[in-house]
């Protein structure tokens, strides 16, 4: 059974969030939350699987609702639901720590695959999108030192030479297929490598480790 905290201010937006989960066998609605304050509360007390969390909130928004959640280490993922699918809201919350997002007027199953993908530790954007989104606001991103050589952050010290390989063309968009076919790996080894690579880097899921790439510079903007 998934557990499903929905974090939205409009009542009408989380009632019908609510009538379409609780008509899956597999999930169960918490709680409802309607504003960033609510669901960090909410989440510590209740540990939901996955926070279904509304962008524009009064108050404490959920950008900073994501954050915060995150980094309490609750094993509470979110979900983002924003209005674009390529914006500024859906930049900040991947690199909030925001397992993945869906534009609000996605199809029913399209909600319920993504719920039910990031519960189980997988990341709903693409990460050819997700590099789409890092390039666009790349200027975001921090900015080296004048000592600072690329892929020497000490987030990647434990990785051996093959799980850098990897974690960089991860970077860049790769699929597991493509680099199993690249780079002459079984893909079951590839699945293998990645792991590995988030357990090192603590990267919560795929597109963390697409944010880290470009954040320790072993993947440079186009």
């Amino acid at each position: 059974m998934t557990t499903v905290l929905i974090v939205d201010d409009q009542p009408l937006q989380r009632f019908g969030f609510r009538m379409l989960l609780e008509s899956q066998d597999d999930m169960a609605v918490v709680g409802e939350a309607s504003n960033g304050t609510e669901a960090i509360r909410m989440t510590a007390e209740l540990h939901p699987d996955v926070a279904l969390m509304d962008i524009r909130m009064p108050g404490l928004d959920g950008i900073e609702a994501t954050r915060r959640i995150v980094s309490s280490g609750d094993r509470t993922r979110v979900l983002i639901l924003t209005t674009f699918d390529l914006d500024e809201y859906a930049y900040a919350g991947l690199r909030a720590g925001a397992s993945g997002f869906l534009i609000k007027d996605a199809q029913p199953e399209e909600l319920l695959a993504g719920i039910r993908a990031v519960a189980t530790g997988d990341a709903v954007v693409a990460p050819s999108l997700t590099r789409r989104l890092l390039d666009a606001y790349a200027e975001h991103l921090p900015a080296p030192g004048p000592e600072t050589t690329p892929g020497q952050d000490p987030r990647l010290t434990s990785l051996t030479d093959r799980e850098r390989e990897i974690l960089t063309v991860v970077g860049q968009g790769w699929t597991n297929t493509e680099i199993s076919a690249r780079l002459h790996l079984a893909e079951s080894t590839v699945k293998t490598h990645v792991s590995r690579i988030l357990a090192k880097t603590g990267s919560r899921d795929r597109i963390q480790a697409v944010i880290l790439a470009y954040d320790t510079r072993l993947v440079e903007p186009s």
